[in-house]
């Protein structure tokens, strides 16, 4: 049985701003009167997403928050999910229920976490404390400093508290001093505030002529000539075409070949990667990796009506719709640098034409808003096909071999 609800996301950060995890959760979300039969087809679908038979857990170290109700505490699938990894996210009330409670102490003994959300610290039992392995606390109004301070100073157990919703990197700091220990928010599209910088650093520069020179369909040996002028290009390439994500099964170790196997159209795909991370100006880890996964995840969504061809420029795109917060620019400025088709360019100004609903619909994804299904209807996509296609460019985004 495959669900028709669609799955939307928020990543969680550490104080050090590193992503740790990724918080799943369903549109129009999943009530405790859910049939049994649907709960396991949830859980088994994001199992065998991010579960492969030879290399493991796909998310690396990542963890796995997923939007829980009590029949889901007992569905089989949860077996085929790594525990050290997997938190299930369950109301704080749900655990008045005696079975429900004892479900919960075994899934933790299990190794399981369980993160309780609407919980008062002020007023829930020991016991129910005691049985979480993360606390979700909720920020209203301006001073989220001061509240933090009061969440802090109340917390009786040793769960890790999550606070929801840190929208600002002052809030964060702030946050993070007090001793929070993860943040869910709007951070990953914002950029970290950092040392203004004026134009493009070399590196970004010699990327940028690479991608000028792609679109030019310049000989390999040109191509080759500027790279080899850059050892850590060079070498990002290299790493690029062997890891698992690109799937050769051998070993390259020439430039030159590395660029024949890597064709024109995905080698400009690839540096649009090169170009995000070559930021020195308001980086932050959360906001390169929502670039890759919007990038990704964009192209999935619309390679099966536009083809291979066609949906690397959307992979273009997703790229793009970030780089100007990624590089510390103006979006004019941007295009002002890179000359862009206008396919492209209709997406990115105004979501428009042929790309433009696609990159849309990716970005619903990470906003947890009620967009998602229309935008899918509108795309003649299933609830499968969308899930199938972010769950997927989450697994990918891990394994690109950049940084």
């Amino acid at each position: 049985m495959h669900t028709s609800k669609f799955i939307v996301r928020e990543p969680l950060l550490d104080p050090s701003q590193r992503v740790i995890g990724y918080e799943l959760s369903w549109q129009q979300g999943v009530n405790a009167a859910a049939p049994r039969p649907e709960l396991e087809a949830l859980v088994g679908f994001v199992a065998a997403q991010f579960n492969d038979d030879e290399r493991g857990w796909l998310l690396r170290d990542k963890v796995l928050f997923l939007d829980a109700v009590p029949g889901m505490l007992s569905t089989d699938a949860l077996h085929d999910m790594p525990p050290q990894f997997t938190v299930l996210t369950i109301d704080t009330d749900a655990l008045r229920n005696p079975d429900t409670l004892a479900a919960v102490q075994g899934l933790r003994a299990g190794g399981v976490g369980i993160a309780l959300r609407n919980a008062d610290l002020r007023h829930t039992s020991k016991e129910v404390l005691g049985s979480a392995s993360y606390v979700e606390v909720r920020f209203t109004g301006a001073d989220v400093a001061a509240q933090a301070r009061t969440y802090a100073a109340l917390k009786q157990t040793a769960a890790r508290l999550v606070g929801r919703p840190v929208t600002t990197w002052g809030d964060f700091d702030a946050c993070a001093a007090l001793g929070l220990n993860a943040f869910v928010g709007k951070l990953h599209l914002t950029p970290r505030p950092g040392i203004p910088v004026k134009g493009m650093n070399p590196a970004q520069t010699v990327i940028l002529q690479l991608m000028q020179m792609v679109r030019k369909n310049a000989d390999i040996a040109q191509l080759e000539g500027v790279l080899k002028r850059d050892a850590a290009l060079s070498y990002k390439l290299l790493r690029f075409i062997n890891s698992a994500s690109f799937g050769l099964g051998r070993e390259i170790h020439s430039l030159r070949q590395a660029l024949a196997l890597l064709g024109y159209s995905p080698l400009y795909r690839w540096l649009t990667l090169l170009l995000a991370t070559a930021s020195t100006s308001g980086y932050s880890p959360v906001l390169m990796e929502t670039a890759v996964v919007r990038g990704r995840l964009a192209e999935l969504l619309g390679t099966k009506a536009l083809g291979k061809s066609e949906a690397e420029n959307l992979f273009v795109a997703g790229m793009f719709s970030l780089l100007d917060r990624l590089l510390g620019i103006p979006m004019a400025q941007v295009f002002e640098t890179i000359v862009l088709s206008d396919e492209i360019m209709d997406a990115l100004l105004n979501r428009a034409g042929v790309f433009g609903p696609y990159l849309a619909l990716a970005e619903a994804c990470e906003l947890n808003t009620d967009l998602v299904s229309s935008l899918a209807a509108s795309l003649g996509l299933s609830a499968l096909d969308v899930n199938r296609a972010h769950l997927s460019a989450l697994a990918w985004a891990q394994d690109i071999g950049l940084g």
